[in-house]
């Protein structure tokens, strides 16, 4: 199986940063890319997705967010509730292992596969292998850094690629 991502959010008031490290893992040892492309502007650039899991899963719950999203004319919650709630009962989607961080300038939203709709207290949302890692670095910041949340972001994957191997300090940052 294709892993090995972090995604690290960060909301700040009316600003919003994601930002994904480039690795892209074969099992638990191996490699395979370094410079993917995790994080994604959606409907009309007000929304940035990042997805972290097997590869093929996180593209098509990108996808299905994106077509939910329009659907609800760009309604971040609804579309993400939406998602969830398709995801956790359609007999194909729910074999999916994939977890997707979304936001905008309102909103910041943990999504995953058992039906779970997350907005966190204090607007840092990290997935996949070095979320631990990324959060603890990007709160630490926040509470003791007067940064930007673009920078805040980058830093946090920065400090985490230091840490997890399957994070790697090729960073790609979308910001609202």
């Amino acid at each position: 199986m294709f892993e090995g991502t972090t995604i690290v959010a960060i909301r700040l008031g009316n600003k919003v940063a994601v930002a994904g490290d480039g690795q892209v893992t074969f099992g638990n040892s191996t490699i395979i890319k370094h410079g993917a492309r995790k994080v994604r502007r959606l409907y009309e650039g007000k929304v940035i997705a990042g997805f972290a899991g097997a590869v093929a899963d996180s593209l098509t719950l990108c996808e299905k967010f994106e077509g939910k999203l329009e659907s609800y004319q760009g309604n971040l919650a609804r579309a993400a509730v939406e998602l969830a709630k398709e995801w956790r009962t359609d007999r194909v989607l729910r074999r999916l292992e994939a977890l997707l961080v979304v936001a905008s300038e309102d909103s910041l939203l943990l999504i995953s596969g058992t039906g779970e709709v997350i907005e966190p207290d204090d607007g840092i949302a990290a997935i996949g292998s070095g979320a631990p890692y990324a959060q603890a670095a990007a709160k630490a910041l926040v509470c003791n850094a007067d940064l930007p949340p673009g920078k805040i972001a980058g830093e946090a994957l920065r400090i985490a690629a230091e840490i997890c191997v399957y994070t790697n300090d090729s960073i790609i940052i979308e910001e609202i």
